[in-house]
């Protein structure tokens, strides 16, 4: 492996705005001079993710990482810097010499995660060579093109074939791979006696990537149906692959989704696939199982809108209602029906009717979530009947007292009007009663528990555990005023035995002091690549993040007063009251008598050093 230059590096760095990659994770948004979105960290509801784009850097202010444009895709992809870079490079359209490629060919390091990925994609690799280049995947190949697969599209999914026959123990044994880690792959099946089974046979195979794009798990459609064998099989959760997180196409369909502005839910891998192929491809899907609170985060990071686009058949209607429901209590997206025709799938409907029609219908076909609610509480209802459509207006009427905007809700009364034959200041007058009773509901819910006080989210060890002495409040005062300031560098430095208290200011200064010998002016996203540990790196972009107004000449003398001459005093109060407690504890009255005179001597020296 070639070490990559620093002038690479730069090259790199300075072809790219970290808020265009960071773009494509989370959904940022102006506030002041920065961008705000969810951090993709962790978990939460009121965006504290900070991207300062004149600075190149970014932080969150709730769990305290932060960094440059490398740290980010480091800490979210779990990469080596080298492969950061490589990434970064391929993002800004940056030429690398093939020499500096060598890191990012896989995940980072030898960790059992990345071992584990590894055999994944080595599964991946060898699934889809059987499918395309064998004369056992033949027959799966033709029934992809029969769906209308491109070779390209199986090639861009990477679609595999698993036959009958033992493959991948032998396969791996070949290369001396662990047990353990095969038995923990989820790609075995493991009898009584320990023994190893291929756990996919006879299907077409769908490579399930996490968000960074490394193959974690695999899903196998049946060729022909089978007894007992479900038409789709799932690996197992392991620790790479748990299927309430994972959105299936999330890494390739996140550039169109931030582009388009919106993504849209289909509910099988095949309908997004033949959704991308006819050129919508902002498509993803769950994991064949209802939608989850983590799926819908992960959205919500990228996007402020969703369309729902599901079977049209009784199952898929229903699935629809319940990923309403679903995505009304734990979301604020806004949400869209796409309504495809009776009975069909849209892959059925784009085999139908060609690549031109679906696109187009993707957009024709939108309808808001109370229309479609609308019409799918009028299945099955017989409403040329009296009871019948008092029923249905009994039940539409929850719905409509939800809805905010009155011109949507005046068209809905309109059209409930004229089809029964309704006067419209009845059911006006039937919608406010609604809207009484449904709050007085919600009043009589709400809990009567004194509230309890937050609990607050355990601290993270990026995050500042304690207040600031008055010590360290000086400490990175100058710090940063030594970073940025020249002028405040040169005076600093030519203080005889200057040196900060605490080892972690001392180190970052001594480390600027190398940077300022190749670097003429500081950049905080260059400086942190100076340094190697975490919580250095969070120290300084800590320092960035914080208000820092322009330090007079007297302010700067107030921290090195502070930093050189209380410091020492303080640290002497501590020793003498130590050795004053153990002399009390010795009953040594002499030595108490002279430790409490020089204990009073400091103090009034302490005192004295604050009125400077």
């Amino acid at each position: 492996m070639a070490k990559i230059p620093e002038d690479v590096i730069e090259t790199v760095r300075t072809a790219t705005n970290i808020a265009d990659v960071v773009g494509q994770y989370v959904q940022l948004k102006k506030s002041g001079k920065n961008l705000f979105g969810l951090c993709p960290f962790h978990e939460e509801r009121t965006p504290s993710f900070s991207v300062a784009e004149d600075k190149q850097i970014f932080h969150c202010f709730s769990c305290g990482r932060g960094g440059n444009v490398f740290k980010f895709l480091m800490e979210l992809e779990h990469v080596t810097f080298p492969e950061a870079v490589v990434k970064v490079a391929d993002f800004s359209h940056v030429d690398l010499d093939s020499e500096y490629r060598q890191d990012a060919q896989g995940p980072a390091v030898d960790s059992k995660t990345s071992q584990l990925i590894a055999l994944q994609e080595q599964a991946a690799k060898l699934y889809h060579h059987i499918l395309v280049n064998t004369e056992v995947g033949q027959p799966a190949l033709d029934y992809l093109h029969q769906r209308g697969l491109t070779d390209e599209t199986i090639e861009t999914y990477q679609l595999g074939f698993a036959p009958g026959q033992r493959l991948l123990k032998p396969f791996f044994d070949q290369r001396n791979s662990d047990y353990q880690l095969l038995r923990q792959s989820g790609l075995f099946i493991e009898n009584a006696q320990g023994e190893l089974r291929d756990r996919f046979t006879e299907r077409v195979m769908f490579p399930l990537r996490n968000a960074s794009g490394h193959v974690t798990a695999f899903s196998g459609r049946l060729m022909q149906p089978a007894d007992n064998q479900p038409k789709y099989l799932n690996s197992p959760e392991t620790t790479l692959f748990n299927k309430s997180r994972l959105l299936f196409n999330f890494d390739l369909a996140r550039p169109a989704i931030r582009e388009a502005g919106e993504v849209t839910l289909f509910e099988g891998y095949m309908d997004v696939i033949s959704a991308t192929q006819a050129g919508v491809r902002n498509g993803i899907a769950s994991m064949g199982t209802s939608l989850t609170t983590e799926q819908i985060y992960a959205i919500e990071r990228t996007t402020d809108k969703l369309n729902v686009c599901y079977d049209g058949d009784e199952p898929g209607q229903r699935a629809i209602s319940r990923a309403l429901g679903l995505l009304n209590q734990h979301s604020h997206l806004q949400l869209s029906v796409i309504q495809l025709p009776e009975g069909q799938d849209p892959d059925e409907y784009r085999q139908a009717h060609g690549d031109v029609a679906f696109k187009q219908m993707m957009t024709t076909a939108k309808e808001t979530p109370i229309k479609f609610q609308l019409r799918f509480l009028r299945r099955n209802k017989a409403l040329d009947t009296d009871a019948e459509r008092l029923d249905y207006v009994n039940q539409v009427m929850p719905l409509l007292a939800q809805v905010q905007e009155p011109v949507e809700l005046d068209l809905y009364l309109n059209q409930l009007a004229t089809e029964f034959k309704i006067d419209k200041s009845a059911l006006l007058a039937q919608l406010k009663q609604t809207q009484r009773d449904v709050a007085a509901q919600a009043e009589r819910d709400r809990p009567r528990e004194p509230e309890k006080a937050p609990v607050a989210p355990p601290v993270t060890v990026y995050q500042q555990q304690r207040p600031l002495t008055r010590l360290e409040r000086a400490e990175r005062n100058l710090l940063y005023h030594l970073l940025h300031d020249r002028n405040v560098w040169a005076k600093v430095s030519s203080v005889a035995d200057f040196c900060f208290v605490h080892d972690d200011y001392q180190v970052i200064y001594t480390l600027a002091q190398g940077y300022f010998q190749t670097h003429q002016t500081y950049q905080t996203a260059q400086f942190t690549d100076f340094i190697q540990e975490d919580r250095l790196q969070q120290l300084v972009i800590e320092l960035e993040t914080t208000t820092h107004a322009a330090a007079t000449p007297r302010e700067i003398d107030d921290y090195l007063a502070v930093i050189m001459n209380e410091a020492p005093v303080d640290e002497q109060l501590r020793q003498k009251k130590n050795q004053l407690a153990e002399a009390s504890r010795l009953g040594d009255a002499e030595q108490q008598r002279q430790l409490v005179i020089e204990i009073v001597q400091l103090e009034r020296q302490r005192q004295a050093n604050k009125q400077l």
